[in-house]
C-alpha cells in the first residue's frame, strides 16, 4: 500500500498515486474498479462532470468501508458552468451524483467556456461563451468558504494564466492538473507551479493511444533492470518529480503494480528526462483552431483572464 502524499497549500495531503477514471464508462465495470482499487489501498479517486461515470463512483463509495476522512476525492467543473451565478449548482449536482456532503479537491477543468446549453461534447466556435477566467475562479474561492470543497485548483492551465492569477487570486489554486509523462514533461510550467506553492497531478501519466511511452526504448531497457513494467518506470519518473499520478486501469494486477513506486536511480531518471521524443495526447487546438491559446500560449494569447 503507498501510503506517501503530497501537501497542499491549504495543509492537506493528496495521495501520491490516484485512480483516474476517465473513459472508464462500461457498466458496471467502473464501480467494481473502484472498490478494487480501495482495497488496494488507493485512497485518492479522480473525477469529472464531464466524465459522465460520477453516479456509478458514487454508488461504490457507499459500498467500501473506509472511512470518508481517508479518502481524498477529485472532480471538475465543467465547461458549461463557467459563469459565477451558475458554480454553486454545479457543486451541488457533483455532491449529489458521488453522493458525498463535500469534496476535498474541485478543479476548473479547462480554463474555455461553453454556453450553459452545451451539455455534448462535440460543440463548435459558436458554443464558446466569453467568461474571464477570474470571474469562475471567485466563485470557487466562495465554495471553500461554504465548507462544500477542502480546496480548489485548475486543469489544463498554462504558464501565462497561472501567472495573471497568482496576482489576483484570494486563494492559490491548490493544484493544476496537466498531462505529464516523459514525452511532455512541462518542465516550466510545472516549475512555475511548485515555486508558487500549486501542486501538480499529472494526468495520462502513460501517454495513450498513439502516444504510449510504454513502448519507448529507455524506458523498457530501465524496467528491465528493474524487473518492473514499463508503465511503473514512467510513473515512478513522474512522483520522482514531486507530481502526483492518476493513472487508470480496471486491471486488478495493473492497480496493483501502479501502486508501487521503482526506486530509479538519478541517472536512469537523467536518462528518462533526456529521451527527445516530444508528444502530448490532449491539446483542444485539435478539437477547435480557436482553442489553441489552451497549450500553446508561447505562439497565442489567452483571450480572457
Amino acid at each position: 500500500m503507498n501510503t506517501r502524499t503530497i501537501a497542499l497549500n491549504t495543509g492537506a495531503q493528496m495521495p501520491e498515486v490516484g485512480l483516474g477514471t476517465w473513459r472508464a464508462d462500461e457498466e458496471g465495470l467502473l464501480a467494481r474498479t473502484v472498490k478494487t482499487a480501495i482495497a488496494l489501498g488507493y485512497r485518492h479517486i479522480d473525477c469529472a462532470k464531464f466524465y459522465g461515470n460520477q453516479t456509478e463512483i458514487g454508488r461504490a463509495l457507499k459500498e467500501v468501508d473506509v472511512p470518508r476522512k481517508d479518502l481524498f476525492i477529485t472532480s471538475k467543473l465543467w465547461q458549461n458552468k463557467h459563469r459565477p451565478e451558475l458554480v454553486p449548482g454545479a457543486l451541488d449536482e457533483i455532491l449529489d451524483e458521488l453522493q458525498l456532503e463535500y469534496l476535498d479537491l474541485l478543479l476548473i477543468h479547462f480554463p474555455y467556456a461553453l454556453r450553459p446549453e452545451i451539455t455534448n461534447k462535440d460543440f463548435t466556435a459558436d458554443d464558446l461563451e466569453n467568461v474571464p477566467i477570474m470571474d469562475t475562479w471567485r466563485a470557487m474561492e466562495a465554495l471553500v468558504d461554504s465548507g462544500k470543497v477542502r480546496a480548489i485548483g485548475v486543469s489544463n492551465f498554462n504558464k501565462t494564466i497561472i501567472g495573471k492569477m497568482l496576482s489576483q487570486c484570494r486563494i492559490v489554486p491548490a493544484v493544476n492538473q496537466i498531462e505529464i509523462h516523459p514525452y511532455n514533461p512541462s518542465s516550466e510550467l510545472v516549475s512555475l507551479c511548485q515555486e508558487n506553492g500549486i501542486a501538480v497531478t499529472g494526468y495520462c501519466p502513460l501517454g495513450g493511444m498513439k502516444v504510449s511511452v510504454m513502448d519507448d526504448d529507455v524506458i523498457n531497457k530501465i524496467a528491465g533492470v528493474h524487473a518492473c513494467t514499463p508503465a511503473q518506470v514512467a510513473l515512478s519518473w513522474t512522483l520522482s518529480r514531486g507530481i502526483a499520478v492518476i493513472p487508470k486501469s480496471t486491471n486488478e494486477l495493473r492497480l496493483k503494480q501502479n501502486l508501487h513506486k521503482v526506486d530509479l536511480t538519478s541517472e536512469e531518471l537523467d536518462m528518462i528526462s533526456n529521451i527527445k521524443t516530444r508528444k502530448r495526447k490532449v491539446d483542444p487546438v485539435n478539437d477547435l483552431p480557436e482553442l489553441v491559446w489552451v497549450v500553446h500560449d508561447d505562439i497565442a494569447k489567452c483571450p480572457l483572464i
